[in-house]
């Protein structure tokens, strides 16, 4: 059975089997084939749209036809144009709106209109052998491009939290198919108990407005041919005051208590988030009473102008558009010595130094016992004593009376060192004694009693 035989009857059902059959068997039902990039083509009014088209065959050829055919829905297809090899034989209402170059099978259309959305058929028919016939559709679209679009918003002087709603508009002068999308801080916007949007979504509902609502509002607008999006847009949302607190520049805080030297300024700053800003006053507490001491975020406190040493003191932070109001207490306490140096000495203080100076004062401690032990008086004495001559120790000894001079190490002392005079001083007073030894004088030394002796022992025989 010869190819020509699978040709004759594609027009019934047992022709389209065989043509199957022969499909399998030989890889090409009848060695023909037309090929679009793509199924739809998207083109924007008033410019050119080019609707590219490849065919092959693999069987000799002595013509090649190639018809374009134009389609809307529920209408019948129209002839646009076509050619057999290489003359083109126009539909003469369309001659000067549609073009191709055979062989090329590739359609031209200038200018694209509206009306020229529709199907778009071409069809390849090989002269050869016999005849052989392939066909493809392209849909085309037709749209005018998205102009940059604007944002309203309503009400235009803004909302006040937990109170007023807010409407953004998104606002196209042109294009056409329009698919809307709303963002925040270039991120998309879902529907949620807040945000909602009215069909075509070109409208978006915040209800009710909150601070978290603030943020970079745009609109981002499509369509098949182009994209646009919108300038952004802040909306004006009336909030606070939230997280009222007090610092200063100077002085050591613990809570909300702040603790200033004596004769130093200390300065004062009070904050919130609000929006608009908020408007402060200054409130000093005093013996059961307070009174407004100044107006604005800041306070200069002069601890010597400060009659107690403890005072307390209130920031009030109000918001004029909201209405709402918050305040916050602290005490200043005036001290002679501040805490904050004290603080800073002792945090000043690192473990290695101090283990630095409890090592010094040990060494100089040791030190000092050393010197102390080595010249300390009583060694000096003994050593003093042990050298004299033993006559001269007999004689002190019986003078003073005691036993054992070594034990008076405190009288010796004077009589190791001869007067350098080596004369005798003359007694201030005397006082009597039980051996009839005169007396002598109370301020004298010890070494003027010895060198009398011997003189009272030869006045004095026994």
């Amino acid at each position: 059975m010869g190819q020509d035989a699978f040709m004759e009857p594609l027009g019934s059902t047992v022709g389209i089997f065989q043509c199957k059959i022969y499909f399998l068997l030989i890889g090409a039902c009848l060695g023909l084939k037309v090929t679009v990039p793509s199924h739809t083509v998207h083109g924007i009014r008033g410019q050119a749209l080019y609707l590219p088209v490849h065919y092959g065959f693999h069987t000799p050829a002595s013509d090649i036809q190639v018809i374009w055919l134009f389609e809307r829905p529920h209408t019948m297809p129209k002839y646009l144009l076509g050619s057999v090899n290489k003359s083109v034989v126009p539909d003469l209402e369309y001659q000067h709106k549609f073009t191709m170059r055979p062989p090329n099978a590739s359609l031209l259309i200038n200018p694209l209109q509206f009306n020229d959305e529709g199907n778009y058929i071409v069809k390849v028919n090989i002269q050869g052998n016999g005849t052989l016939s392939s066909s493809e559709k392209i849909q085309v679209t037709v749209d005018d491009p998205v102009i940059k679009p604007v944002v309203q918003i309503h009400p235009s002087s803004g909302a006040v939290e937990y109170v007023g709603n807010m409407t953004l508009t998104c606002l196209v002068e042109g294009g056409t198919r329009l698919v809307y999308q709303w963002l925040k801080d270039g991120k998309p916007i879902h529907a949620s108990s807040t945000y909602s949007c009215s069909p075509p979504n070109n409208t978006l509902h915040i209800a009710p407005v909150t601070k978290e609502d603030i943020g970079n509002y745009s609109c981002l607008v499509k369509n098949p041919v182009s994209e646009m999006e919108s300038d952004i847009i802040m909306p004006t949302i009336y909030y606070g005051p939230y997280g009222l607190q007090v610092n200063s520049d100077k002085g050591l805080k613990v809570g909300e208590v702040f603790t200033v030297d004596l004769g130093e300024a200390i300065l004062f700053d009070c904050s919130a988030d609000s929006y608009p800003p908020n408007t402060y006053s200054w409130i000093r507490r005093t013996d059961n009473t307070t009174y407004i001491i100044k107006h604005g975020p800041r306070l200069e406190v002069a601890s010597e102008n400060v009659a107690q040493k403890t005072t307390d003191y209130v920031c009030c932070a109000y918001n004029n558009i909201t209405g709402r109001r918050d305040e916050t207490r602290f005490t200043v306490i005036i001290t002679s010595v501040g805490l904050e140096k004290l603080a800073q000495k002792g945090k000043s203080l690192s473990p290695l130094a101090s283990i630095t100076g409890i090592s010094l004062f040990l060494i100089m401690s040791m030190g000092f016992l050393f010197l102390w032990k080595k010249y300390q008086p009583y060694k000096v004495i003994k050593q003093k004593l042990e050298g004299r001559p033993e006559t001269e120790y007999r004689k002190a000894q019986t003078f003073s009376g005691h036993e054992d001079a070594l034990d008076d190490f405190g009288i010796y002392e004077f009589v190791a060192f001869p007067d350098a005079s080596g004369a005798p001083r003359i007694p201030s007073r005397s006082i009597p004694t039980s051996d009839g030894v005169s007396g002598q004088d109370l301020h004298s030394t010890i070494y003027e009693v010895i060198q009398h002796i011997p003189a009272q022992e030869q006045d004095h025989p026994e």
